[in-house]
């Protein structure tokens, strides 16, 4: 009796196996599905140029020229040559004013200027080291140890970024053309010490 029951289970595991088997074929005269393709491999400055261009870092830190980032000018910063003394004054119920080339911001923190970030040794960040750009993120501190990081920078939200993917904006900003201009530093409001932001960017 087992043995015959033993065939039989055998028989019907068999036939199951063959059907299903048959079902995932694809039909005969089609081309079987193709596997799937694994997404290539970015390298750490590839990462780094997505990163930086879908978070617009030329929106801020590349001077505007008619109403458009100057990609001549990339990522370099509030020009030397354009100079701001003070904010305009604004009408009641306004609080934030920018100035044409879109970086230099006024409000209640004073006037910033966005920064160079271009590798240039004297003037952008060819000094920085990979722990100064990610402390200057984590902390909102210029340089990662100085200064507080003033407005429209967004530091608290880039903060929740990973290690990797600062370490490739990093790595990406080390690779862009180094261009020499020395963005002036903050002013304060009315004569007072720069504030740290408790703001963004």
């Amino acid at each position: 009796m087992c043995f015959f029951g033993c065939i039989r289970g055998t028989t019907v595991l068999f036939v199951a196996s063959a059907f299903g088997a048959a079902c995932t074929q694809a039909p005969a005269g089609q081309p079987a599905p193709a596997a799937p393709v694994a997404a290539p491999v970015q390298s750490p400055v590839e990462r780094g140029k997505y990163l930086a261009t879908v978070m617009d870092c030329n929106g801020c830190h590349t001077p505007f020229k008619n109403g458009e980032p100057d990609l001549t000018r990339m990522l370099s910063g509030h020009p030397e040559e354009v100079k701001v003394a003070a904010g305009p004054k604004l009408p009641a119920g306004w609080a934030i004013s920018i100035n044409e080339t879109n970086t230099a911001w006024a409000g209640p923190w004073g006037i910033s200027f966005t920064a160079n970030l271009t590798p240039d040794m004297n003037t952008g960040i060819g000094i920085w080291t990979e722990d100064m750009f990610l402390n200057a993120i984590r902390k909102g501190k210029h340089m990662g140890v100085s200064r507080g990081i003033l407005p429209p920078m967004p530091w608290q939200m880039q903060a929740n970024l990973t290690d990797e993917d600062l370490k490739a904006i990093f790595a990406y900003l080390r690779t862009v053309p180094a261009i020499s201009n020395h963005v002036p530093e903050p002013i304060p409001p009315s004569g007072e010490a720069p504030r740290v932001s408790t703001l963004a960017r």
